[in-house]
């Protein structure tokens, strides 16, 4: 376990998260779930050996972390892959239910069984509607699959089936404070609402952009403008939006910039592609780039 401030951030939590979990626990002295969850995770990073990183941050020493994570509520742990967070928790749950959290996302223990060579698929762009329904069939075999859930609703929404998301969507609505990778999921539903609801969106775009034109900090014409260009798909324009805002304001409504930032890094970031034992798949380049360029302004 280890104590992580501003200073050994980049080392001990990002860089770190390269080579293997991380879970950082937000924490403060006088949070009483805070001591029965500490010593708990305290043990299962002995018992797990290795096989995940537990960091701690004081959430009152280290407001600028807390605040660049959203944290309203503590305790909140939080788990890092590859420089990035992928789940997370709130409160003091009990071991067996950490110990579920953490077996969803770290290396199985010991050696593990040879697979017979599937044979190759073909990509998902190559047929999106066999994809759609080999996505929908994983969820039906499995609806607690979270990861499957998540492809199979981003894949219907970039579809354009928007009705049928939401449907998808349903069954995991009540756990979008709990996981994130849900939320972004509601955060580009809400973009598409916000578009469909604007009878002419070359109009309601070149409004946001004349109204940001006249005022530099109009927050909510460069959100708007975010949202539009989110439902159209443009991805890297909407994040350099967002940033225009975060350089401006970093906690503007509640990380509302921040949040919807991190959301379209969710929805663009491919599935990663399976590689040797001990590898790590590279990061895709856009999202890799657009990551580092969030985390020098909200660092900053």
């Amino acid at each position: 376990m280890i104590d992580v401030t501003l200073e050994n951030f980049e080392s001990e939590v990002i860089a770190a998260s390269m080579t293997q979990p991380v879970l950082v626990d937000f924490w403060a002295p006088w949070c009483g779930p805070c001591k029965v969850v500490g010593p708990l995770l305290e043990k299962l990073e002995g018992d797990y050996a290795g096989r995940f990183k537990l960091v701690k941050i004081d959430s009152d020493q280290e407001q600028q972390l807390a605040a660049a994570f959203g944290i309203r509520s503590i305790p909140t742990c939080i788990l890092l892959m590859n420089g990035q967070p992928v789940d997370g928790f709130m409160g003091a749950l009990p071991e067996g239910k950490i110990k579920e959290f953490l077996d969803k996302h770290v290396p199985a223990a010991g050696p593990e069984p040879e697979e017979e060579e599937a044979p190759d698929e073909p990509l998902p762009d190559a047929d999106p509607a066999a994809h759609l329904e080999r996505l929908q069939h994983a969820v039906a075999t499995d609806p607690a699959n979270d990861d499957a859930r998540f492809e199979y609703v981003k894949a219907l929404l970039l579809a354009g089936r928007t009705d049928d998301a939401k449907v998808a969507f349903a069954p995991v609505i009540a756990k979008t404070s709990l996981v994130r990778r849900f939320d972004s999921l509601q955060r580009l539903i809400d973009a598409l609402d916000f578009a469909e609801g604007k009878p002419d969106l070359k109009q309601a775009q070149a409004e946001a952009e004349a109204r940001i034109a006249g005022n530099k900090r109009d927050f909510d014409a460069r959100l708007a403008r975010a949202r539009l260009l989110m439902a159209r798909a443009a991805w890297t324009e909407a994040m350099d939006e967002l940033l225009e805002i975060l350089m401006r304001d970093k906690t503007w409504n509640e990380d509302l910039a921040r949040k919807t930032y991190i959301a379209i890094l969710d929805i663009i970031e491919p599935p990663k592609p399976k590689v040797a034992d001990g590898q790590i798949p590279p990061d895709d380049p856009t999202v890799a780039t657009y990551r580092r360029r969030l985390s020098s302004v909200v660092l900053s």
